[in-house]
C-alpha cells in the first residue's frame, strides 16, 4: 500500500505541476487519477486492517476465555481482575491492529519512496526531508516510552477497579445485610478516581506528544518551502548543486506533506501501540495459564475412596487440621463439627476447588490437581447454590449435556420439585439469575441436589444438603441421598443428626 499511495501522490504532484505550466489537459487527468488511486488504496487498506483486527481480537479473546475457564482449580486472584483481562484488555488490542500496525507499515517505506520520487525533481529537497526525520523520530520515541508507562499504570488501576466492583457485586446481599454500602461506595469512588487520574495522564501525554510532532512536521514542510522559494528567487545563502524551475519546485512542495503523512498517521496511532502492548503484557499471564490436567477415565470408573493424610488449610491467622481420615468407597460419610470448624473448606479440598497448605488428598490413590481433575468425576451441591442465568431445565442439563429432557424431568420429580414447578406459569422453563431468585431456599437446595444427581459422577459432595428444610422435606432428601449411595461415594458436611445417624461413616472436626 505504501508504493500505491506514494505513486498516487507523485502522479498528483507532477500532473498538477505539468497542468499549471503547460496547455495540455492530460496532466490534470493524471493528477485526478492519482487522487482516485490514493483514495482507493486508503479504503482498501482500512478494510483489510479492520478485518484483520476483528479476526485477531476474536482469536485472542477466545484464547483468554479458554485459559480463564480451563485454568487450574483453586488458584488465587480476584476473579474481577481476570475477567477484566479477558474482556476490556483484549478489546484494547483492536486499535493496535486496526490503526497502529497499518500506520507502522506505511511509515517504514512510505517516506523513503516519497523522498526517492522527490529526488527526481530536487535532490536537495529530498535530503532536507530525510534530515528532518531525526528529531521527529526522537520525539516519537520519547513520547512512546512515557505513554507506555502511563498506559501500564492506567490498566493496573482499571483492573483494580473492575476487580473490586465485580467482587463487591457478587457480595452485594452481604453488604446490604450489614449496611456496609456507604463504606464500599467510598472505596469504589476512590478506585474510580484513580482510574480517572491515570486516564487523564495518558491523554495528557498523548496530546502533548501529538502537538510536538505536528509542530516539527509543519516546520519540516516549511523548510522545504523556504528552500524552494529562495531557490526560485536566487536568494539562497549557499551555493546549490541544482537550479529549480517552477514545475519542479511545485512538485516538490506538493510531495513534501506526503513525505510526513505516514509519520503523522503513525504519531496519531502511536498511543494505540502503547495501550495494546500494555494490554498484551497483562494478558500474558492469563494466556500462559496451564490447562487443568486431564483425567485417565478408567482409573475412576467406579465409586472412589478418599484418603486425607495430614491435611491442613491455612487462612491467615486461622487454620483447620491437620486431618487424617479415610472415606470408604460407595458409602455415605458425614462430616460433623461446629460452625467454623472447616467442614465446607474440607469439602472444597476434596472437590479440588482449593489446594491444601500441607498434607495431601488422595482419591483412589490419585492426587487432585496433579494426576486427576475432580471436576470430571465429582458432582457438587454447595451450601449457597449458584445457577447459570438461564432456565431451570437448562441449568439441569448443563451438568449433564448427554441427558435428555425426560431424564431431567424425572430427576426434578425425584427430588420433589415437580409440584412446586407445576404451579409456576413457565414451569421448568422459568428463568433464573445466578442466585436462583424466585426460588425459596429449600427449592434452591433441591434444584442443586437434582443437578448434582443428574451428573453421572461417582463422587457426590454435599454441603449442608438438609438446611432450610422442614422435617418432612428433610426426610425426603435423606431418602434420596440414601438411594444415591452404593453406586456413588457420598461425602456430606452437615449439622443434621439424622444425616449423621444414617451415614455409614462419620468424620468429626473439632
Amino acid at each position: 500500500m505504501s508504493l500505491v499511495n506514494a505513486g498516487g501522490a507523485a502522479a498528483f504532484a507532477f500532473g498538477l505541476a505539468d497542468f499549471l505550466t503547460g496547455p495540455a489537459p492530460w496532466p490534470l487527468a493524471a493528477a485526478l487519477a492519482g487522487l482516485g488511486l490514493r483514495a482507493g488504496a486508503s479504503w482498501w487498506e482500512a478494510r483489510l486492517a479492520s478485518r484483520h483486527a476483528r479476526r485477531a481480537v476474536a482469536l485472542v479473546r477466545e484464547d483468554a476465555v479458554r485459559a480463564l475457564l480451563g485454568g487450574q482449580r483453586g488458584e488465587h486472584g480476584a476473579m474481577g481482575e481476570r475477567l477484566t483481562a479477558a474482556v476490556d484488555e483484549v478489546e484494547a488490542l483492536d486499535g493496535y491492529y486496526r490503526r497502529y500496525r497499518p500506520a507502522e507499515q506505511d511509515a517504514r517505506l512510505g517516506p523513503l519512496i516519497v523522498a526517492g520520487l522527490a529526488a527526481l525533481a530536487s535532490p536537495v529537497a529530498a535530503a532536507i526531508m530525510l534530515a528532518t526525520l531525526v528529531p521527529f523520530m526522537a520525539i516519537l520515541a520519547l513520547a512512546g516510552s512515557a505513554a507506555a508507562a502511563a498506559s501500564r499504570r492506567q490498566f493496573e488501576a482499571l483492573a483494580r477497579l473492575s476487580g473490586h466492583f465485580v467482587d463487591r457485586i457478587r457480595a452485594l446481599p452481604l453488604i446490604l445485610a450489614f449496611e456496609a454500602q456507604e463504606g464500599e461506595a467510598r472505596r469504589v469512588a476512590l478506585a474510580a478516581g484513580e482510574v480517572s487520574r491515570r486516564t487523564l495522564g495518558v491523554l495528557r501525554i498523548a496530546f502533548i506528544s501529538s502537538a510536538a510532532l505536528e509542530f516539527f512536521a509543519a516546520l519540516a514542510v516549511a523548510l522545504v518551502a523556504v528552500y524552494c522559494g529562495f531557490s526560485l528567487l536566487g536568494l539562497l545563502p549557499f551555493p546549490a548543486p541544482e537550479s529549480l524551475e517552477f514545475r519542479t519546485a511545485f512538485a516538490v512542495l506538493a510531495l513534501a506533506p506526503e513525505f510526513y503523512a505516514p509519520l503523522r498517521r503513525l504519531a496519531g496511532a502511536y498511543h494505540e501501540r502503547q495501550v495494546g502492548e500494555a494490554a498484551a503484557a497483562r494478558l500474558t499471564d492469563l494466556l500462559n495459564r496451564r490447562p487443568a490436567p486431564a483425567l485417565a477415565a478408567p482409573a475412576l470408573a467406579s465409586a472412589p475412596s478418599v484418603r486425607l493424610r495430614g491435611v491442613r488449610q491455612d487462612f491467615g491467622d486461622l487454620a483447620i487440621g491437620p486431618i487424617d481420615a479415610e472415606i470408604p468407597a460407595g458409602e455415605i460419610t458425614a462430616i460433623l463439627g461446629p460452625t467454623g470448624s472447616g467442614k465446607s473448606s474440607l469439602l472444597a479440598l476434596i472437590a479440588g476447588l482449593s489446594s491444601p497448605s500441607a498434607g495431601s488428598v488422595e482419591i483412589s490413590g490419585l492426587t487432585p490437581g496433579a494426576a486427576v481433575d475432580p471436576a470430571q468425576f465429582c458432582a457438587w451441591a454447595g451450601q449457597a447454590p449458584v445457577f447459570l442465568p438461564m432456565t431451570i431445565l437448562e441449568n439441569l442439563l448443563a451438568a449433564a449435556p448427554g441427558a435428555s429432557r425426560a431424564e431431567a424431568l424425572r430427576m426434578l420429580d425425584h427430588v420433589g420439585l415437580s409440584p412446586a414447578l407445576a404451579a409456576r406459569p413457565s414451569g421448568v422453563d422459568t428463568r433464573l439469575d445466578e442466585r436462583g431468585s424466585g426460588l425459596s431456599g429449600g427449592e434452591r437446595r433441591r434444584l442443586a441436589l437434582a443437578r448434582a444427581l443428574l451428573k453421572p459422577a461417582p463422587l457426590l459432595i454435599l454441603d449442608e444438603p438438609t438446611a432450610d428444610l422442614d422435617p418432612k422435606a428433610e426426610a425426603q432428601v435423606l431418602d434420596i441421598i440414601a438411594r444415591a449411595a452404593g453406586r456413588r461415594t457420598v461425602v456430606a458436611a452437615t449439622h443434621s443428626e439424622w444425616l449423621a445417624a444414617m451415614a455409614d461413616h462419620v468424620v468429626r472436626l473439632a
